[in-house]
């Protein structure tokens, strides 16, 4: 599975959120990928992250108004697309006012991780673990707890 980050804002190479997310994509058996555009405005950010999502690839958003789900839910979604044929999954991660209604109307799954605001790179830790955890769920692994 491939597995692209599409994201706002570039990490600094050796913050502690780059050696977290580094951690978690060198754990990973999946190819993690990570595109970054510096901020700018809305709508350049939209073309950017729209613009990046690869033809076939199942998009999802992260986005306060997404479902909040459980990391077995979101495991067994993913495992449905790869069964379907999936080969590759987006997670789209917008700047700091968001995404657009046309960067929502073109997921696969609009996702929230609860109604907390985190700052950005840190939402991109929490994610890169939560990827791997997805990734362990699947392989039937004793990394996740329920």
């Amino acid at each position: 599975m491939k597995v692209t980050i599409i994201a706002i804002g570039k990490c600094r190479k050796n913050s502690p959120e780059a050696m977290i997310i580094a951690e978690y994509v060198k754990r990973s058996g999946w190819d993690v990928v990570i595109k970054e555009k510096d901020n700018s405005n809305q709508e350049d950010e939209a073309r950017f992250l729209q613009a990046s999502v690869p033809s076939g690839a199942k998009v999802v958003v992260l986005d306060e108004r997404g479902e909040n789900m459980k990391s077995v839910e979101l495991a067994h979604k993913v495992e449905n697309w790869m069964l379907g044929g999936t080969s590759e999954i987006c997670f789209l991660i917008g700047g700091a006012d968001g995404h657009l209604s046309s960067t929502r109307d073109k997921a696969d799954l609009l996702l929230s991780f609860g109604r907390l605001t985190l700052p950005h790179m840190l939402m991109r830790a929490v994610l890169a673990e939560q990827i791997y955890r997805i990734q362990t769920i699947i392989a039937h692994h004793p990394y996740h707890r329920e």
